[in-house]
């Protein structure tokens, strides 16, 4: 039984443009948090590599 709740604040743009996306795939927000957290949980962690950005990237990022 799910029964666990999550609060979380992202940018509403964010999430407008997700929901979009995740709608046009038949998903729901909800459906793909828990596929995220399954991933997290059979990867023993994030399913995607994170590094940091070059100055480039850090630049752009900063100035926007």
């Amino acid at each position: 039984m799910k029964n666990a709740v999550i609060n979380a604040r992202i940018e509403s743009e964010l999430k407008v443009d997700v929901e979009h996306i995740l709608k046009n795939l038949g998903l729901s927000a909800t459906q793909a948090i828990n596929m995220f957290y399954q991933q997290i949980k059979l990867q023993r962690g994030i399913p995607f590599e994170i590094k940091m950005p070059n100055e480039e990237t850090q630049q752009v990022i900063e100035e926007s």
